[in-house]
Order: structure tokens, then C-alpha cells, then sequence
């Protein structure tokens, strides 16, 4: 049985179909896109998949898509003498889904943002006051870093270890923005001595080249 000539396929449509599968799917670096306008997060949900379910339209009022928790001065009284106030999904359900979050950030003469990464957001971030320090690793093992002022900003690109540290004489105070509406956060010391369950110490004791001792102090101080 003869094939039609309608049927056959040309040699030009054979090579469009194989540069279509072997051409790059693109990426997306941030949240998913959204499939409504607003997905207000029901943060108490049992369930939850790559996100918040959305509460019901009807149970949306204005004062989910408003949050004054970033406008109140933290408490800088602890062993960093830096206080973090986040307004992401957690605190502002109105952000769920919709790819973006910010931080506050209050320092107090010295205070410390300790090296730490965020494993789903880039940051970027303006200082409102003061002078600080503002450093990252990039996977090459370069330390890039600058003293900014009130006005000027920086980025962190996603996953990179970074830190700010206030060296000015008085106060500090950033405003830091994220592009997912939960980025996490892993601060170094407290994940490495900090773990529960703990790490075992000939992990780290190989991984940082110091006696045990060493490691068991670091525990102690990042345990609690």
C-alpha cells in the first residue's frame, strides 16, 4: 500500500522537531508565576505544596495585603547586637505566591548580620542609616565587599554566603527585598554547631582542621 504524499514527512520538519527538543527549556530564578490575581496565604493550613493554600476570596479583606511589622525598631540586644524583623509570607500571607518578601534589619553599634545564604532568593538591599560593612563568597572562593552609606545598595546573587556588619559609630538600619516570598535562611554557625541532631564532631573537626575540644565549644555556645 502506497503512502499518501500528504502524509510524508519532509526532512525540513524532521530538523525543526529535533532542534525544538535539544533547545533549553527555560528557567525561572523565582517564584512560580501566578494563575490568579492573588493567592493570600492560609499560613495555618495542615497541607501545604510548594507554597500556601489560598484562602477562600470571600474570607480576603483589605488588611491582608497591608503589614506595618517592618516600620517598629528591632531589638538589638543579643550576641550579634542585630535584630531581623522579616516581612515575608510567615508574617504577610498576602505575599504568597507572588515571588517577593523583604527583611528589616536594625544594627547596633558593631552589631553583626552573621555570614549566612538564602537558598531560594537573590537579595538586594538599600542602607536607610548609618555605615556598614556588606560582604559574599562566590563559589571561586572571592570575597567581594564595600563600606556603604544611607542611599546606596547591594545584591547578593542567590545561594552566595554574605554578611553586613554595622562599622559605624552610631546605629544602622537596612531594608533588604528578596525575590521568592519565603527565601530561608541558613546561618553557618548555628546550621554546623547548631544541628539537631547534632553533626558528629569527626565531621567537623576533619572539616575545620581543629581538636575536638574546639568543636565541642562551638556547640555549646550555638546549642541553645
Amino acid at each position: 500500500m502506497e503512502i499518501s504524499p500528504t502524509l510524508r514527512i519532509s526532512p525540513l520538519f524532521c530538523l525543526t522537531m529535533a532542534l525544538i527538543l535539544v533547545s533549553p527549556i527555560p528557567c525561572y530564578l523565582a517564584d512560580p508565576d501566578l494563575l490568579q490575581d492573588f493567592c493570600v496565604g492560609d499560613v495555618k493550613a495542615s497541607i501545604t505544596i510548594n507554597g500556601f493554600p489560598c484562602k477562600p476570596a470571600s474570607e480576603v479583606t483589605p488588611d491582608d495585603f497591608f503589614f506595618d511589622g517592618l516600620s517598629k525598631e528591632g531589638n538589638t540586644s543579643n550576641r550579634y547586637g542585630m535584630s531581623l524583623t522579616p516581612g515575608n509570607v510567615l508574617s504577610f500571607p498576602g505575599l504568597n505566591t507572588l515571588g517577593i518578601s523583604m527583611n528589616r534589619v536594625d544594627f547596633a553599634p558593631g552589631g553583626l548580620n552573621p555570614p549566612h545564604s538564602h537558598p531560594r532568593a537573590t537579595e538586594s538591599g538599600v542602607v536607610i542609616k548609618g555605615r556598614l560593612l556588606v560582604g559574599f563568597v562566590t563559589t571561586g572562593n572571592v570575597f567581594h565587599s564595600k563600606v556603604l552609606t544611607a542611599g546606596q545598595m547591594f545584591v547578593v546573587p542567590k545561594g552566595l554566603v554574605h554578611f553586613q556588619q554595622n562599622v559605624g559609630k552610631g546605629k544602622a538600619l537596612i531594608f533588604t527585598a528578596f525575590n521568592s516570598h519565603l527565601p530561608g535562611a541558613a546561618i553557618l554557625s548555628t546550621t554546623l554547631f547548631g544541628a539537631t541532631p547534632t553533626i558528629p564532631n569527626d565531621v567537623l573537626t576533619k572539616a575545620f582542621q581543629v581538636e575536638e575540644d574546639v568543636v565541642d565549644e562551638m556547640k555549646a555556645k550555638f546549642s541553645t
